[in-house]
């Protein structure tokens, strides 16, 4: 056996048993790199270390400490009230106004399921407050957050950014970040269409007020209407209030929160708009920044950050440093290059990219999306550098690819919403879940492949 086919498939052999065991991939990446690249390609351990990634192992921690410390100081609970501020009365904004927070949560480094994790129970509160489509509101807060998920300071946009930059493609940060946000939007428009938001049009919230606990027919939370199960169930509600309270001044759930905005929230955000300013203004690398910006609001509210560090993702940092040592060694052994070889021998360059989309939303349907992405970018590196087809548009298929299918209920994101449908039949709810999962992994890709990559070939 060659060592490329060998390498191979270690690799498919760890996607397998991480989908059906609960082990990380990133550990079993970790060990398939020292016994692939020791036992059958002859490597030191300095040499299988040099494949590690430690600009990115810093940017992960970095962010993702800087947003455990705004979560602890109630800095991220404090923009989820003035964004749903914004709602006023207007029950058809509310969906959209989710959208956009768990966006700008991604967006500025957060990780997609913690964003998920934190508006998902408020989203699904206000679906069944003032009888939103469940469904509409769980998947509008998660393409809201695979929307803002590529950006440059963001887990997702610096580990695709990274293998890019690696490869010596030009593929530009923002145009990765601006075609997945449009997409996912576009995506947002049909699913508010689709499931009833055009229902809501003229909807105030005082006209739920005083039904509040009145009893609701049952099947009302079907796809494509407007229901949400029972009004009265228990709901998250946003703005701080407890469920089945008077209605809100502002005309939001729960009530206006008074409570003054304290300094270290304020230093937050200052803190992390410098980050975005620092990072992408002027180009510094953003584990460091972030790290400052973190130690600074360590020192400013030394109680915001306890606990801070083990609230670090730890997973998924194991998760990319795993996979991204395991594509060292594969570099190592000559697969990528055979993988972009196999793939122009094909001679159909727009085959081979439509292939990837669909493997990549397949395998990440089912297992970790950061991971898929960190092996099936650096595949497609080789057959891209030939210029038959535009980088850019196959690596923002790629991604969106890969990350539009988190709405299934086998990953995180799924699983998160599905949990939090306080309020809803849950069978019920996961059946429609499931079927929406299952048209966006079947249709997402080919649509993603028709809209990015034919058009650069034509």
């Amino acid at each position: 056996m060659t060592p490329q086919l060998l390498t191979i498939l270690a690799l498919l052999a760890m996607f397998v048993i991480a989908t059906v065991l609960p082990i990380n991939i990133g550990a079993l990446a970790f060990v398939g790199a020292f016994l692939v690249g020791v036992l059958a390609l002859g490597m030191d351990t300095d040499a299988i270390l040099g494949g590690f990634p430690a600009d990115l192992f810093l940017t992960l921690v970095g962010v993702t400490y800087l947003f455990a410390i705004a979560k602890n100081n109630g800095t991220i609970d404090l923009l989820v009230r003035g964004a749903t501020r914004l709602v006023g009365g207007r029950v058809v904004a509310i969906p959209w106004i989710m959208f956009g927070i768990t966006a700008l949560l991604t967006g500025v480094g957060a990780l997609s399921p913690a964003a998920v994790a934190i508006v998902a129970p408020i989203a699904l509160g206000f679906a069944v407050k003032y009888r939103i489509n469940p469904l509409l509101m769980g998947m509008m807060v998660i393409h809201g957050a695979q929307g803002g998920g590529f950006s440059p300071v963001s887990v997702y946009g610096a580990t695709v950014n990274g293998i890019v930059a690696d490869s010596g493609l030009a593929v530009a940060p923002l145009t990765l970040f601006l075609g997945n946000l449009v997409f996912n939007l576009c995506i947002a428009v049909v699913l508010f269409v689709s499931l009833g938001g055009n229902r809501l049009i003229g909807a105030r919230a005082h006209e739920f007020e005083a039904a509040e606990s009145a009893p609701v027919p049952a099947g009302a939370a079907a796809v494509g209407g407007s229901g949400a199960g029972t009004a009265g169930g228990p709901v998250a509600v946003a703005a701080g209030g407890s469920a089945g309270a008077p209605g809100a001044e502002d005309g939001t759930a729960g009530g206006p929160d008074r409570s003054p905005v304290r300094f270290d929230q304020l230093a937050t955000i200052a803190g992390i708009v410098v980050l975005g300013v620092l990072a992408l203004g002027f180009g510094l690398d953003v584990g460091f920044v972030a790290l400052s910006v973190t130690v600074v609001l360590a020192l400013i509210s030394p109680k915001a950050q306890k606990n801070a560090l083990s609230q670090i993702s730890w997973p998924t940092v194991l998760l990319i440093t795993g996979m991204l040592t395991f594509v060292g060694v594969m570099e190592s052994a000559g697969t990528i290059d055979y993988v972009g070889n196999a793939a122009a021998g094909l001679g159909a360059p727009l085959l081979v990219a439509l292939v990837l989309c669909y493997i990549g939303a397949i395998v990440s349907a089912f297992a970790s999306s950061t991971a898929i992405l960190g092996a099936t970018i650096p595949l497609a590196i080789p057959f891209l550098l030939m210029g038959d087809v535009s980088a850019t548009g196959v690596i923002v298929a790629l991604a969106v690819s890969s990350t539009i299918v988190d709405v299934s209920p086998f990953s995180t994101n799924g699983a998160l919403v599905l949990a939090n449908a306080s309020g809803v039949d849950p069978d019920r709810f996961y059946r429609q879940i499931l079927v929406y999962s299952a048209i966006v992994v079947v249709v997402g890709p080919l649509i993603a492949w028709g809209v990015l990559v034919v058009p650069g070939l034509l």
